[in-house]
């Protein structure tokens, strides 16, 4: 007999399209040009960290609740579920709204013949996985939390320290000269432009500026065949060039915030938050799939 439908069940909840479009309405937040949520001067990026494990977030979530802390304004990057908070003595204020957050869960075989909802995921091993909704408090919106001993502090090794010895570890093949920053497939080498080009801004220097360009080459770097072999031609057709271009950008975004480094807005790539905003707006799980790419591209180089 057949199992009767729940009544007045509502619409399922699409996280992809919520989270896409926070992301999204981030970016086309404020006066002027839109802005990537990492990419702005006035919002110093932390890596998003949970008050219960205390581990960095992965991927979408990253940009997802930084795009959060830059629309509200929060200067921390902790955050908890309601009970994590409560677990930590802590309570989120009457009347805070939380922000969203993801997690994947492996579906069992016996759930997978009866789940038809079609927002899964799949990895290498062809293994399902979907979307589950959680939502997560800023310790900006708690009260009573008081910061534990243990908590990690901030590194006090230089932050172009960090990043040089980073990109040595990697043994990537830099060649300094000329005027452009790209990294070419065919010889598997990166260029960059003598440091002496690159000027300073408000929030960063210019070593800061050669840095970030350089992660970002790093971050295509990443992607080669014999490496993460990464592509996007079969799923995003003409838009795989400009797919590439954007885990780059995130990519550089995670590494800089991880190292301590300052970014800001590159004026090359101005001209493709436009193209990413279509992407955004025509495909609910793009920026899932870029934001994935570039995590698993820093944890590459990073490791």
């Amino acid at each position: 007999m057949a199992k009767a439908k729940r009544k007045n069940a509502g619409p399922k909840r699409d996280v992809y399209a919520e989270i896409t479009n926070q992301i999204i309405a981030a970016i086309e937040a404020g006066e002027g040009e839109p802005v990537m949520p990492w990419a702005r001067p006035d919002f110093a990026i932390h890596m998003p960290r949970n008050v219960a494990s205390g581990n960095v977030y992965n991927g979408v979530n990253v940009i997802g609740l930084w795009a959060t802390a830059m629309v509200r304004e929060y200067s921390e990057g902790l955050w908890g579920t309601y009970r994590q908070w409560k677990a930590k003595g802590a309570q989120v204020k009457k009347g805070e709204k939380g922000a969203l957050a993801i997690f994947y869960k492996q579906l069992e075989a016996k759930e997978e013949a009866t789940n038809n909802s079609g927002d899964g995921e799949s990895d290498d091993n062809q293994r399902r996985f979907f979307a589950r909704a959680s939502t997560v408090f800023n310790v900006a919106q708690v009260e009573g939390y008081e910061a534990e001993s243990d908590e990690r502090k901030q590194s006090e090794i230089e932050p172009c320290e960090a990043a040089e010895a980073a990109i040595a570890a990697t043994g990537a093949e830099i060649v300094v000269g000329g005027t452009r920053a790209f990294y070419s497939r065919s010889t598997d080498k990166i260029t960059m432009p003598d440091r002496e080009l690159f000027t300073g801004t408000q929030t960063m220097n210019a070593t800061e500026s050669w840095f970030a360009v350089l992660l970002h080459e790093l971050t295509h770097w990443s992607g080669a065949a014999h490496r993460l072999d990464r592509k996007f031609g079969e799923k995003f057709g003409d838009d795989a060039y400009a797919m590439e271009e954007l885990v780059a950008e995130i990519g550089a975004a995670f590494l800089c915030s991880t190292l301590g480094v300052s970014i800001e807005p590159r004026a090359d790539h101005a001209a493709y938050i436009g193209h990413w905003l279509r992407i955004m707006k025509g495909d609910s799980k793009a920026i899932f799939t870029a934001s994935s790419q570039a995590s698993k591209a820093a944890n590459f180089i990073l490791q």
